[in-house]
């Protein structure tokens, strides 16, 4: 499917201030007379997103379509799912990184829930908040407005959390090491992963070798390559060919190859 001339979607990105609590904003709008439907794939960060004009719709994995008013919290996002952006509707996403969602309202959401953020906090702040993004002129100036907005209410990452965010040896058990750094135990470790980032590194590691086999699926078809499908499967440290094809139905509820031909009406963030 291609996009109509009048879809338009880019990605902004944060002062090195905030690169610990956002990975980048995303703006998207459509100015057409027709609906645009496109997949997000899984991302494993929790979103915030803000609608103007009509409403979105987003549509899980159980066929249940959500409509988005004015704003609304998801995730972490485990596995994909299908928007639609109407005529004259726009989009404006804050990607929360690692724990900062915790960080910011003090709990993460439940398994894959889908709510308003303001049921969260029991206050109307993110409706005012909807309001005042509403009146401003250009989508960086939204994005300054809502960095300002969270600035005061950010708790500081705590030492566990930032060895946690930033562990790259992927010889090492990381529970382990960092219970051993921390004098503590590696369960008060598993616990924390959980409760602040929504998920366990376990769950983690599964969905970044995913991630690596999609990244090299965009890279050979960008160069007219055959995929070779193989090679991704030594390279990601696949098992055989059938655990391939479990981690995709899994994540996107598709075949590796049938990702392959539809590609082009996927979203993926990490790969922009």
């Amino acid at each position: 499917m291609e996009l109509s001339p009048e879809y338009n979607e880019f990605r902004i990105s944060v002062p090195q201030e905030f690169e610990n609590v956002f990975t980048h904003f995303y703006f998207a709008e459509n100015t057409s007379y027709l609906s645009v439907t496109k997949t997000l794939l899984p991302t494993y960060q929790t979103i915030l997103l803000f609608c103007f004009g009509e409403s979105a719709t987003m549509s899980t994995r159980e066929k249940t379509i959500i409509g988005v008013d004015k704003c609304m919290v998801f995730g972490p996002v485990r596995q994909s799912f299908e928007y639609t952006l109407p005529a004259d509707c726009s989009i404006l996403v804050a990607n929360f990184k690692d724990d900062a969602f915790f960080r910011f309202f003090g709990k993460v959401p439940i398994e894959q829930s889908i709510r308003h953020p303001d049921e969260l906090l029991e206050e109307n702040c993110f409706t005012d908040l909807w309001h005042q993004l509403k009146k401003l002129d250009s989508t960086q100036e939204q994005v300054n407005h809502i960095l300002e907005f969270c600035r005061p209410y950010l708790q500081h990452q705590d030492t566990t959390s930032k060895l946690l965010s930033s562990f790259e040896n992927d010889l090492l058990n990381p529970v382990k090491v960092i219970a051993e750094q921390t004098q503590q135990t590696e369960r008060n470790i598993q616990r924390k992963q959980k409760e602040q980032f929504g998920y366990s590194l376990k769950e983690l590691n599964r969905y970044n070798r995913f991630l690596k086999a999609v990244k090299i699926i965009e890279e050979e078809t960008g160069k007219q390559n055959k995929v070779k499908w193989f090679t991704i499967i030594d390279e990601c440290g696949y098992y055989d060919q059938s655990q391939l094809v479990h981690d995709f139905k899994h994540f996107m509820n598709i075949s590796p190859a049938r990702y392959l031909k539809f590609q082009q009406e996927i979203c993926n963030p990490k790969s922009k």
